[in-house]
């Protein structure tokens, strides 16, 4: 399950009710974190080794019980990378390539210690945001 930032709670909140524009951003971005982002984004993304943020594509919202839902709707496949990535536990939606904001965290079910020569990537359909 993943959690809003806090810049994504402002954004709706000042959009919906309050008149407010955002801007909305071109393509969204997968980083990868050795620890959790927070939603104030403290964590520590990977960072060297041949590392960057994948752009991410997501299906249209279903509903499954009072939960809307959405997934990724291609393999999102990071370089392979050239260095340690050191333990990857959490996953960020960001607003950039780099920089930018984050707009969502979640947790992997499995942490994966991504090494020299590996190449980490996630299915189709695994990587799922939920509202309610």
């Amino acid at each position: 399950m993943a959690q809003a930032s806090n810049w994504l709670e402002e954004a709706m909140l000042n959009y919906f009710f309050r008149n407010q524009s955002v801007a909305q951003p071109t393509a969204v971005y997968l980083a990868l974190y050795i620890n959790d982002p927070t939603d104030a984004d403290t964590g520590t993304e990977v960072n060297g080794g041949g590392y960057t943020r994948q752009q991410t594509t997501f299906g249209a919202p279903v509903q499954t019980g009072d939960k809307g839902v959405i997934s990724n709707n291609q393999k999102v496949e990071f370089p392979i990378a050239t260095a340690d990535w050191g333990s990857i536990s959490h996953w960020g939606i960001r607003s950039a390539l780099t920089g930018g904001n984050l707009l969502c965290r979640g947790t992997f079910s499995k942490v994966e210690n991504v090494q020299s020569g590996n190449r980490f990537t996630i299915e189709t359909g695994s990587l799922q945001i939920t509202m309610e």
